[in-house]
């Protein structure tokens, strides 16, 4: 491995076998059992029926086939794909949480990891006590962890609960923490999968400064995992691009982006959407339809700049019963997965909304007085909870196409490329 490289990976593979009892929760273990009493396969169980990633009809599936790449050192890598695609069992095996069933991996340094809430921290020890294990962990001195530690309590905020068990500590409250460890403890490597999103918004943008920073001023490696392209497109140098555990591409990120952005809509848009698997939830309500519409009720394929028109989303209960507090949302976002604009009957009508025990299936309407976009095509995506649990998510769960309207009764639009975001005003001289 030459001096400048600091990860190198070549012929990874990950088997597991699938059906063993006690390798899961009680509830998989029950599921299991009772499907092997009624005679059902593995690949029915596990709903994985005609994946790729099958051995043949055996007990065996691969989270991971055949992958190679290299990481320079300084660099930061972003890993991209769609939940399952191998990105956290990649990270789990390079942390060494885990090891390969074969091929070669070569590090050249120490590694810290952020992969779940909570990972490299001892419950019953207090947060200043798990910074002196992480320190001791990396092969540091106490002197040394004493130099980093006020600078990893500033830069988590948990100060006041610094001599408390970490047990007690909330969940953001445990990831600024392993963050803060992770990235000041001087590691020449840095691992972060997509945990951060469980702090706010604050706290994510300090983390992609200082992941900048270490990478940028001290030269050291960060491997980063998130769906966020655009804090994708901000922080890394290169991209790499895995799908069904294997690597899809790699490149600048740049061009990475916009290949994932086309595997996810690929599946999400050719599929009705009670159809789709690239979904997250427990699906005790799932959306079934989206339909765009004009100020007519007729359904229209496109939509102008400035259109009236409504979003018309049909939900299907799996098994009435009441619900309290549902919340809905869509979400429109550009080509790199940015944020446009996001509407939600919580927002709107200021309260989340109740369905009654006989209903079965309901339909949400989003009304836009003026559709406040460019020409261009967009997407959306879906999202379904109440105050306690999600029980749908969908990503890519449909194209939105617009054709240049008359937004702002001037017959002109700003060039697509400036602006795909329209804000109506006036101009006074």
């Amino acid at each position: 491995m030459s001096d400048d490289i600091a990860i190198k990976v070549e012929g990874l593979y990950k088997q597991y076998r699938l059906g063993v009892i006690g390798a899961d929760t009680l509830k998989d273990d029950l599921k299991l059992a009772l499907a092997k009493l009624r005679g059902k396969s593995l690949a029915d169980v596990y709903d994985i029926q005609g994946n790729d990633r099958m051995v043949g009809d055996s007990e065996y599936v691969y989270a991971l086939q055949d992958v190679n790449f290299e990481v320079k050192k300084g660099e930061i890598l972003g890993i991209i794909g769609k939940n399952g695609a191998g990105k956290s069992t990649l990270l789990k095996i390079l942390s060494k949480v885990t090891g390969p069933t074969k091929g070669q991996i070569k590090v050249d340094g120490r590694i810290a990891s952020l992969l779940e809430v909570g990972t490299g921290f001892h419950p019953e020890l207090t947060g200043r006590e798990n910074i002196f294990l992480n320190g001791a962990i990396l092969g540091m001195k106490k002197p040394e962890i004493r130099k980093k530690l006020d600078e990893i309590v500033d830069f988590s905020g948990i100060g006041k609960y610094l001599d408390t068990p970490v047990k007690r500590y909330s969940s953001g409250m445990m990831v600024r923490l392993g963050f803060a460890v992770a990235a000041h403890l001087e590691p020449e490597i840095l691992i972060v999968d997509e945990v951060l999103a469980v702090g706010d918004a604050e706290f994510q943008k300090r983390c992609i400064g200082k992941m900048n920073d270490v990478s940028k001023n001290q030269g050291r490696t960060v491997l980063f995992v998130s769906h966020n392209m655009a804090s994708v497109m901000e922080l890394c140098d290169r991209g790499l691009l895995m799908q069904h555990g294997t690597v899809h591409s790699t490149g600048k990120v740049s061009d990475i982006i916009p290949a994932y952005l086309n595997v996810f809509r690929a599946e999400a848009l050719t599929s009705e959407l009670h159809t789709l698997k690239t979904r997250n939830g427990n699906g005790k309500i799932q959306f079934h339809r989206v339909q765009l519409m004009d100020q007519e009720n007729s359904v229209i394929d496109f939509a102008l700049s400035g259109q009236k028109m409504k979003f018309k989303v049909t939900l299907k209960v799996h098994k009435p019963q009441e619900f309290k507090q549902i919340h809905i949302s869509l979400r429109v976002v550009d080509s790199n997965d940015v944020t446009l604009f996001h509407l939600s009957n919580s927002v709107a009508n200021g309260k989340e909304v109740s369905i009654n025990k006989d209903t079965d299936e309901f339909d949400v309407e989003f009304h836009l007085d003026k559709l406040p976009l460019n020409s261009g095509k967009y997407h959306f995506h879906l999202f379904c909870s109440d105050l306690q649990e999600v029980y749908d998510e969908l990503n890519f769960a449909g194209e939105l196409n617009v054709e240049g309207g008359n937004f702002y009764k001037s017959g002109k639009l700003p060039p697509a490329s400036t602006s795909s975001f329209l804000v109506d005003y006036n101009v006074t001289i």
